[in-house]
Formats: C-alpha cells, sequence, structure tokens
C-alpha cells in the first residue's frame, strides 16, 4: 500500500472518529484525539526517558559557585545508567551495533531501544545472542552496579549471564573472568565464591608445587660444609610412599605442565610408579635449582611474586562514585589484593600464567624412561634432555624399583590335600632315623598314627610354613638383594645398561667455547671479575653459560660441576681436580 493511501485510510478513521464524538454529546466536551502513525514515523518515535538521558550534560557546575569540571566517559555513562536503571522498552533492534567500548553515547536511538528491549529479556531470564557490544555493556551495568540489588546479586548475575551467553560468544571468557574476580575483590565478597576459578586453581597447584619443592627437599647442608653426596640408590622420597602427598603433587604437576602424566598408557597399567618417579624427580629437579640456579625452580618456570600496582575492571567502563576504603583481600595465599589511598596494588607471581613447557619436558622424560623399564613393548620415543636431567630420572627409577622390589608382599602357596602325603613321608624318614634305643624306650610311630585317618593337620602346616618361609628370611640388617627370577625386569636396572649407563668416556666430552673455558679458569682462582667479564664474552646469562659447561663437561665426572652457593656460583670441592686436569690438557 503506498504512502498516499495510508494517509487517507489515517485521515477517513479520524473523521469516523470525530463524527461518532459529535453525536453522542450535545455539549461541547474535549477530550483525548486517538493518535495514528505510520511504521516509518514509529521507528523514529523515542520516549521521553532516552531524551531526559542524553540531556545529561558532560558539563558539571560546581553547585558552591566554583570552577565546574567536566564528566569522564565512565562517570557520564554511569550517571547515565542510574537514570535508565529500571528502564523497559519494546522496540527489537536487528541491526548490528559494534563499538570497542560501548557506552548509550556511543548508540543511535533505534540502538539504544533495541538495546533496553534486549536487557528487559534478559532480566527476565532470556539470554539471546545480540551485539557482542550490547553484551559488554550490560556487564559494563552490572559491575557498576546499575540494576543489581548489593554486592553479592551482582556477583551472581555477572557469573549466570556470563555462564550463558559464552555458548554465542566464548572471547567473554578473557573479560569476565578477570572482572568477576575484581568484583568480588572489589566488594570484599568471600573468596570461597571464586574457588572453581581458573585463577584460584592456578594458583593452589604453585603452592603444592611450592611446597613439595621446601618440605620433602633435604636440608641445605651447613654453611662452611660440603653437601653429603646422595647415592644413587638412595630415595629422595620418603618410603613407604605418602600416597596421599604424591597424588596431590602429581595433579599440580599435570595442571601446570604441557604433558599431563594422566593422559599416559603408562598411567593406566602403573600409576604407582609413574607418580611415584615423577614426583621424586620434581623434588630433585627443585634441589637442583637450588644449587645450581639463582631463583628456586617455581621462579624460575612461573616468575616471581612480588607486588605491583592493579587497575580494578582494566578495559572495562567502569566508575565508583566514592574512593575505596583502604583494605587488604586475600583471595589465597599467593595471591593478596591491597588498596591505599584510592590505589590497588596485587601481590601474587607475576610472571607465566600458562602451562609450562619445560616441567612438561621433564615429565615427558619421566614417562619415557620409566617406559624402558616397565612397558618396553610401549616405548617413546626419546627427545633430547640435558645429561643432568637423564641422570636424575634414571636414579629415582633404579631407587624406586630396588625399594619396591625389595619389599614386595611374600605369596606362599599351601596344598593342604597333600598334608597326608607329606605327614607319612615325614613319619617313615624319622622311623627310619631313630636308633634301636629310640624303639624300645615306645617312641611312637608316626606311620601308624598317618593310618588313623585322623591326621594333626595344623601342626603339620605350621613346620611346612617354617620350613618355606626360612630360606626367604634375612637379616634386618642386610641389604635387600634382587633376583631376576623373582623381579623381573627390576635386576637388569641395577647394573649399568645402555638405557641407563649416565657416565660416557672421557674423550666423549664436549669441547668448550673459550668463553666457557675462561669462566672455568676464573672460578677455579676465584677470580670475580674474571669471570663476570667471560659471561659478557659469552653473551649468555650466567645462568645458561654455568648450564652449558655442566652439560659439557657431565660426560667426564657424571655429575655437575659448577653449583650456585651463597657467595655465587663454584666448582664443587670433589671435582676440582678432575677440571684443572680436564683444562691442563685441552
Amino acid at each position: 500500500m503506498a504512502d498516499q493511501d495510508i494517509k487517507m485510510l489515517i485521515e477517513r478513521i479520524m473523521a469516523e472518529a470525530r463524527t461518532h464524538q459529535s453525536a453522542r454529546f450535545s455539549n461541547e466536551v474535549y477530550a483525548d484525539e486517538p493518535i495514528l502513525k505510520t511504521g516509518r514515523q514509529m521507528q523514529n518515535f523515542l520516549p521521553d526517558q532516552y531524551r531526559k538521558m542524553r540531556e545529561i550534560s558532560r558539563w558539571q557546575d560546581d553547585p558552591k559557585g566554583g570552577a565546574g569540571r567536566w564528566l569522564s566517559e565512565a562517570e557520564l555513562f554511569y550517571r547515565q545508567g542510574q537514570l535508565m536503571a529500571d528502564f523497559e522498552d519494546d522496540c527489537p533492534y536487528n541491526g548490528t551495533f559494534k563499538s570497542y567500548f560501548p557506552t548509550y553515547n556511543a548508540m543511535s536511538d533505534r540502538q539504544l531501544r533495541g538495546y533496553f528491549t534486549w536487557r528487559a529479556r534478559v532480566r527476565r531470564g532470556t539470554v539471546e545472542e545480540t551485539s557482542t557490544s550490547f553484551a559488554f555493556l550490560y556487564l559494563y551495568e552490572l559491575i557498576c552496579g546499575i540494576g543489581v540489588d548489593g554486592p553479592l546479586d551482582g556477583f551472581s548475575k555477572i557469573k549466570t549471564f556470563w555462564d550463558a551467553y559464552r555458548a554465542f560468544e566464548p572471547g567473554i571468557d578473557r573479560f569476565a573472568r578477570v572482572w568477576l574476580q575484581d568484583y568480588a575483590v572489589f566488594h570484599g565478597l568471600d573468596p570461597k565464591l571464586l574457588r572453581d576459578s581458573k585463577t584460584v586453581m592456578f594458583d593452589n597447584a604453585l603452592i603444592e608445587l611450592r611446597r613439595a619443592a621446601r618440605d620433602l627437599a633435604p636440608a641445605p647442608a651447613p654453611s662452611g660444609q660440603a653437601p653429603k653426596r646422595r647415592k644413587s640408590s638412595e630415595p629422595i622420597l620418603p618410603l613407604p610412599p605418602d600416597e596421599a602427598r604424591e597424588e596431590r603433587l602429581m595433579a599440580a604437576i599435570n595442571a601446570l605442565s604441557t604433558y599431563n602424566l594422566n593422559n599416559s598408557r603408562l598411567d593406566r597399567s602403573h600409576h604407582r610408579d609413574l607418580r611415584h618417579v615423577a614426583c621424586a624427580v620434581y623434588v630433585r629437579m627443585a634441589r637442583y635449582y637450588d644449587t645450581h640456579r639463582k631463583t628456586g625452580i617455581v621462579a624460575s618456570l612461573f616468575g616471581e611474586e612480588t607486588a605491583m600496582p592493579y587497575t580494578m575492571f582494566a578495559s572495562a567502563v567502569f566508575f565508583a562514585p566514592e574512593r575505596h576504603e583502604d583494605c587488604e583481600y586475600r583471595l589465597d595465599p599467593i595471591h593478596i589484593y591491597r588498596c591505599q589511598n584510592g590505589f590497588w596494588e596485587c601481590m601474587r607471581i607475576h610472571g607465566s600464567r600458562q602451562k609450562s613447557s619445560k616441567l612438561g619436558e621433564m615429565m615427558r622424560a619421566c614417562d619415557q624412561r620409566l617406559r624402558l623399564a616397565l612397558d618396553p613393548a610401549h616405548p617413546l620415543k626419546e627427545e633430547k634432555v640435558p645429561k643432568y636431567l637423564a641422570k636424575i630420572i634414571d636414579d629415582e627409577i633404579v631407587a624406586w624399583l630396588s625399594w619396591d622390589a625389595a619389599h614386595q608382599p611374600v605369596k606362599i602357596d599351601i596344598d593342604l590335600s597333600q598334608l597326608g602325603h607329606i605327614r607319612s613321608a615325614a613319619a617313615q624318614t624319622r622311623e627310619a632315623l631313630l636308633i634301636d634305643e629310640e624303639r624300645e624306650d615306645g617312641a611312637p610311630v608316626e606311620a601308624e598314627a598317618a593310618d588313623s585317618g585322623q591326621p594333626e593337620a595344623e601342626p603339620v602346616a605350621d613346620a611346612i610354613v617354617e620350613a618355606v618361609a626360612a630360606p626367604i628370611r634375612q637379616d634386618e640388617t642386610d641389604e635387600p638383594t634382587i633376583s631376576t627370577e623373582q623381579f623381573g625386569v627390576v635386576a637388569p636396572l641395577l647394573a649399568p645398561t645402555p638405557a641407563f649407563a649416565a657416565v660416557a668416556p672421557a674423550d666423549a666430552t664436549n669441547e668448550l667455547t673459550p668463553a666457557a673455558d675462561a669462566y672455568l679458569r676464573a672460578l677455579l682462582e676465584h677470580n670475580a671479575v674474571q669471570a663476570e667479564s667471560a659471561v659478557v664474552q659469552s653473551g649468555q646469562s650466567e645462568d645458561m653459560l654455568v648450564d652449558t659447561i655442566n652439560e659439557a663437561l657431565f660426560d667426564l665426572v657424571g655429575d655437575t660441576v659448577i653449583e650456585f652457593g651463597a657467595a655465587g656460583p663454584q666448582i664443587i670441592e670433589d671435582y676440582e681436580a678432575d677440571v684443572r686436569g680436564y683444562l691442563d690438557h685441552e
């Protein structure tokens, strides 16, 4: 129907209404007349509430007569949002709206009406896909306290909307997760509300790694004393294994490692063995980092724990009408927020918040080398790892399998159906050994008792148990021994084999660079200036240079030769002669 026809129809209806009205009333009465509009006119119609919102000026006069000020975009959004907090509309919008920091000011009238129509449905429990900017604008309202009945209600609404809308736009996770956590901190809500968040679970895994590195690693030797050398057959973790503690540590390792041991074939068939070896290797590596690196293993892999300035609700349009009071909020033991004079700081491990590839390398090497002993039919491809790591893993495998084999329960099978025959044979043997005097004294003949059909089964059984158990008893002070027949694959592990032999011929030692050579000589002469010069010459950090030298000389002594002490890096006293001899024959 053409616009001309529509206008004529409207005029006819209006004329009929006026005629009908004048016929019913004899006197003049003025009443409201119906207002009919075309669809195009309805699209341009804007309720008064929107005009009131638009009238809020960016310029605010000082009520005391002083100089006024311009409102920030965030404060203007907050003031407009407070005005529109309870408003609802019914004018759907099928277009798109895109804005990097969406606010009411960034929208056209049609987009505004579409947003408040969509928001009304969200508040009634129907979350529909729309322009992503609408979704972010709604989250801005919630974190600013617009349309909420208190902090706890706001937290619940943010989480509920995030859980629903992430099905349409998974990218919202990146922002909503941080804003939800900031909301709990800003309003001092119970930290338990965030116990299932990825941040808290990541922190808990870091706490477990730090606890294991601190509590399970042997205490450092007193100053002035050389650390006690550990034999490869000595387990690093307490035995028998602490099952619960090892499970917690392995779960933390899997949470922070790029190589998940739970997905390993070996874990399904030898979970206990893989768990213990992986945990022991981690603790050994923690001790290695303490003695050979400037920072511990957790700090090296994930960063240092320090306090840094923090911006609440970063990447969001947020305004708080009043300055936040001074406070401290503990999200967990290693994640603490503090506010002082309105400025926030966050104390946590600042570094990588991703899974560690170096930790993954350690765990994959554990899996690969343990399979050589327990599941050779399903090997993993060997990848290059530092020699010291390979030796640590092999030592822990041997120590664990040796202990486990020596403490296997002894199984004794007794066939009670054979007791009668055994007792009869024993009686005949005893009779043959009796001398004449014993027979004359009336010693009982066991053979006759055996024929009576009532054998004394229990005493005979006890005797058999004693006879069987005697050969396997050993003095408690004896070292446990292992036989190939009894424990299968464990015995070959106790002798040097290609899979576990760590020390190569001396002539296989890697050649040192001039900078590494100079650094070694400087350490032997205790010359810190020359050592620092050698580090600069190498173009590496001191940690990396030390690792390079330890790797190169590993074949010479079968161990690391340089470790970090209280006075800095130093050559282990036991290996000084070996190092001097190597340098003299270069």
